[in-house]
């Protein structure tokens, strides 16, 4: 990470974010299913209520293996709290590892490119769904999502940027290491509005 850093704070406002607040935290989850599941959740709520839906889940399904969720219905998935199009999702991702069509213990070892092509495939698998599981499970080091608000609103906020494609060209400038700045630009959000993340399963 420190080639990242060393990279990264010849732009005065990240070095300066390192100087305010010190070095972010680098997420770290587990690849695989669960955690795939878990990023369905988060979609566009909370991860706070994302995390409290996975763990009523988890409770009833300890090893929330694919098998256990792809017999669950949309009435089954409501007892956890789990909206109707997530349910969908879910299960739709539980029948595809399990008919063969995604092979996820595979994806550590493919590009990054090559896992993309893979899950955007799945129905309910978006670019930010897959930004962070790059990000978080496979270490992949340069990815900038920019479909997540706090990258989003921060940029805007600290570089007076304002549309994706121009945010797009200025993140072109943190290559090889825009996951790094992600995470930079991540602690910042959090710092500012005295936030803490647990990213744990």
């Amino acid at each position: 990470m420190q080639d990242a850093i060393n990279h990264l704070s010849q732009e005065k406002i990240f070095g300066t974010i390192i100087a305010t607040y010190g070095l972010p935290t680098v997420p770290s989850r587990p690849q695989g299913f669960q955690t795939l599941v878990l990023l369905i959740l988060e979609q566009q709520v909370s991860i706070d209520s994302a995390k409290a839906t996975f763990n009523k889940i988890k409770a009833q399904f300890p090893e929330m293996l694919p098998e256990d969720l792809v017999q669950l219905s949309e009435a089954d998935f409501r007892v956890f709290g789990v909206s109707r199009q997530k349910a969908k999702y879910i299960g739709g991702l539980a029948d595809a590892v399990l008919t063969g069509q995604i092979d996820l213990d595979s994806l550590p070892h493919k590009p990054a490119e090559v896992v993309r092509e893979e899950l955007i495939k799945l129905k309910g698998i978006g670019n930010w769904t897959i930004d962070i599981y790059l990000m978080f499970c496979l270490q992949s080091p340069d990815i900038i999502p920019l479909g997540d608000i706090a990258v989003v609103t921060t940029i805007r906020e600290l570089f007076d940027v304002h549309t994706q494609e121009a945010m797009a060209t200025l993140a072109q400038s943190w290559q090889p290491h825009r996951s790094t700045a992600t995470y930079l630009l991540w602690h910042h959000y959090l710092c500012k509005r005295n936030r803490k993340i647990d990213y744990s399963l």
